[in-house]
């Protein structure tokens, strides 16, 4: 039944994927889906008519009505042909009009649809304008056909002797290369000249698609004729220098020759020859060719199966360790264990420390000292500041400029498979879009997995396990906790003054009169020349700044030899300020006395330790708690406990039990602009805020350190050796440590165990006798007292 009216009607339907039909076109197609043959009987068997619309989904095999276009074209079967094979059929059928599904059911036999017939709308343009749409319509369509080769040039000639505003953009969009999204557009648009509007949008786009094609294939086709010429010349070249009778063996041949001589496994040889093989296949200078050479030569610059002769003379390693450095006993143990281990087990592999540290104190120097020791090639990787996890697994070689990672780049530069490598500053990696350095890192430095480790680069196994790896960090804090766990860890601590002595004499003196062209005999420095600059013009865990001073006093002592000011030059103490200016550093034990409010803390920095004071002040108010220093919140949290502790001890330590409610006390950490975080401070507010509230005088050659509890018991605290050298050095003579922590004064010097003495204490009551000076006591019968304390501990 055709009809044009608004009334509805009924007829079978077919969902085309992929495929759209206009009024007025053929459309040839083949139908396979049983809902569809079911549909086509249905058609034949009645006025051959049939409603085509397209699916929004192609991929969609049994679509549902919503998967569907709602409009589409009632067209008429004009012929129908079998497929050879299968059940499907080839349909022909020409568009009538356009038409809008209402609803449809999508019976599994046959789909059908009730619809509604879509009329164009009359246009209120201008005649004129009209004309100008068809005009630009039909030269973009003539453009088109000039730039696509499957177009004929008399498609143009249907379309021009008979144009018709209403089917001229059926046409051309039927016989245009554009998505079934903008066909659908251009069939539902009712007015012409929309219609025309909306394709030649369209036509431009694919327009300036068409001519890029073309502009690239042109490209290419010049870069495919160019190869070949050079392949050819390339071809004859050869044929030319055999004539000749001149060696003739490419880079092909040469590359195949370096890798059956290389001592690797099968898996490895079959690798690089088959890069050989797809280098032969490419034209001559092509950039794939010079990406699979820079492969090439780089895989072949790494040292297969070459190793260094390791040292096994343990009296040998540890002269050398000796006279490189002074103490550090710990690591030069701990390389004597390895060799003595190596002696006796050569096949046993590599190793892996972590020297950790405060800086200065000669991680990265011992670490090149023990490759001397062992007779290893030495590599250094700096790797602070290293954010992308392709500088240690390396770039994929299909990138440009794509290049190993810094391991394997080590082991190159090296030329050894053995060598020591010193990964420097590990604690310092970041991590950010392009990956964790620090992940990258655990396969390279697991002895279990090393043996096969693959660069991005590479692509093939290395074997890493025969490297002595040693990290260094300044803290263990920033290195991830599966990457600390396969590091053996030593802990170097920061020098005392003695071993500062040492040192200078021993190896930065002498280093630093041969830097300045002097002798023994032209300068000369006293050790307590040296003391005093240890003293009164560095303040460090390590020994750099002291080099410093030491290489000032050199450039003064050139400086007058060269004048003739003297010949030479012994430096001794009253000479210092001379050559160095005023101290930088005094000593605070001068200035020091028994106080109100005041406490001397104990801390531990990255570069060491410090001496912390706290100041409390108590004054009439309304139970505020101010806290100023810059602090963390841990430390924050310490002194809320100790404010607690204080509270439920009132009435013991004869402090008013409403103090909270009346008192304002201000909690100040000086050197505000330092951030200062930690519990090891608890103790010591407690004892400040207790001497601010009772009026008793804190004594001044005390220094304390340990963590509070509501209940007042002391808690262990780390960096005791650090915090004690830092007492001593500040004047102190009497620290107050945790009980727990009793056990740690075996690794502290003996120089500095001998000139302090120690109190252990469980509780903040035995802190509180042993600080505060009790009210009403004189300065003779509280140092009595104090002295008997002291007898006191000694004996327990």
């Amino acid at each position: 039944m055709e009809t044009m009216n608004n009334e509805q009607f009924a007829l079978p339907m077919i969902p085309l994927r992929g495929l759209n039909v206009f009024p007025g076109m053929f459309l040839t197609f083949e139908v396979e889906r049983a809902s569809s043959l079911g549909a086509l009987g249905n058609a034949l068997n009645g006025d051959r008519l049939i409603f085509l619309a397209a699916q929004t989904d192609m991929a969609e095999d049994v679509p549902e009505g919503k998967d569907i276009y709602s409009v589409g074209v009632v067209c008429r079967i004009r012929q129908q042909l079998r497929v050879p094979r299968g059940n499907g059929a080839r349909l022909m059928v020409e568009g009538l009009y356009r038409a809008e599904a209402l609803s449809i059911v999508t019976d599994p036999d046959g789909y059908s649809a009730v619809l509604r017939a879509l009329p164009d709308k009359k246009d209120r343009i201008a005649a004129e304008r009209l004309e100008a749409l068809m005009r630009n319509a039909l030269s973009l369509f003539e453009e088109y056909i000039h730039l696509n080769s499957d177009m004929l040039p008399e498609q143009i000639l249907d379309v021009v002797s008979n144009p018709k505003p209403a089917q001229l953009a059926f046409y051309i969009a039927q016989n245009v290369r554009l998505s079934v999204d903008d066909k659908q557009k251009i069939l539902e648009e009712l007015q012409p000249s929309k219609r025309l509007a909306l394709l030649g949008k369209l036509l431009n786009n694919e327009l300036n698609i068409l001519t890029i094609e073309k502009e690239l294939n042109e490209a290419t086709q010049e870069e495919i004729n160019r190869n070949q010429r050079e392949y050819f010349l390339h071809e004859e070249m050869k044929l030319i220098r055999s004539e000749l009778g001149e060696d003739v063996m490419d880079d092909v041949d040469l590359y195949r020759e370096k890798i059956e001589s290389l001592p690797v496994s099968d898996e490895i040889r079959e690798k690089l020859l088959k890069e050989v093989n797809h280098l032969s296949k490419q034209p001559f200078g092509s950039s794939e060719a010079s990406v699979i050479r820079s492969y090439l030569d780089t895989c072949l610059e790494l040292p297969w199966g070459v190793k260094t002769q390791e040292t096994i003379d343990i009296v040998k390693a540890r002269k050398i360790l000796d006279s490189d450095h002074y103490g550090l006993d710990k690591v030069k143990e701990r390389i004597i264990e390895y060799l003595a281990v190596k002696q006796l087990s050569p096949e046993v592999k590599g190793g892996l420390l972590c020297l950790v540290g405060p800086p200065g104190t000669g991680k990265t120097s011992v670490a090149m000292s023990i490759a001397r020791a062992t007779n290893r090639k030495l590599v250094r990787i700096a790797l602070g500041g290293v954010h992308d996890e392709a500088e240690i697994r390396g770039h994929r070689k299909t990138y440009v400029g794509s290049m190993p990672g810094r391991i394997i780049n080590g082991v190159i530069q090296s030329g050894s498979c053995n060598p020591l490598m010193v990964l420097d500053e590990i604690d310092k990696l970041g991590s950010d879009y392009r990956g964790d350095p620090a992940a990258a890192l655990l396969e390279a430095l697991d002895g279990e997995q090393n043996s096969k480790f693959r660069d991005n680069f590479l692509e093939i196994p290395f074997d890493l396990s025969e490297i002595f790896f040693i990290t260094t960090a300044n803290t263990t804090d920033t290195i991830p906790r599966a990457l600390l766990d396969r590091m053996e860890v030593i802990e170097l601590s920061s020098y005392t003054d003695e071993e500062k002595l040492q040192i200078a004499r021993r190896h930065l003196l002498p280093k630093q009169r041969k830097k300045h062209g002097l002798n023994g005999a032209s300068l000369k420095i006293t050790d307590d020349a040296i003391r005093r600059m240890i003293v009164s013009y560095t303040r460090e865990s390590g020994v750099r700044v002291l080099e410093r001073e030491i290489a000032r006093v050199c450039r003064k002592t050139a400086a007058g030899i060269a004048s003739g000011t003297y010949r030479s030059l012994t430096l001794t103490p009253s000479k210092i300020e001379a050559f160095l200016g005023p101290e930088k550093y005094k000593s605070e034990s001068l200035l020091r006395r028994d106080e109100v409010g005041l406490v001397r803390g104990l801390a531990w920095t990255s570069v060491g330790g410090e001496t912390l004071d706290v100041e409390v002040s108590a004054v009439e108010g309304t139970g505020k708690i101010e806290m100023t220093g810059n602090l963390g919140n841990v430390m924050k949290e310490s002194v809320s406990a100790a404010i607690t502790f204080i509270r439920s001890r009132a009435k013991q330590l004869g402090i008013a039990s409403d103090f909270y409610k009346t008192m304002d006390i201000h909690i100040h950490f000086p050197e505000g602009a330092v951030p200062k975080d930690g519990p090891s401070a608890g103790i010591t507010v407690c004892i400040a805020v207790i001497s601010a509230l009772t009026g008793m005088k804190v004594r001044h050659d005390v220094a304390m350190t340990g963590e509070i509890t509501l209940r007042g018991r002391v808690l262990a605290i780390g960096g005791l050796k650090e915090k004690t050298m830092a007492a001593l050095r500040n004047g102190v003579r009497t620290v107050i440590i945790p009980q727990d922590n009793v056990t740690d004064l075996e690794e502290i010097d003996q120089t500095v165990r001998s000139r302090l003495e120690f109190f252990p204490v469980s509780c903040a009551d035995e802190a509180i006798r042993l600080a505060l000076i009790p009210s009403g006591l004189d300065a003779a019968a509280s140092q009595g007292q104090f002295s008997q304390m002291l007898q006191d501990a000694v004996r327990q």
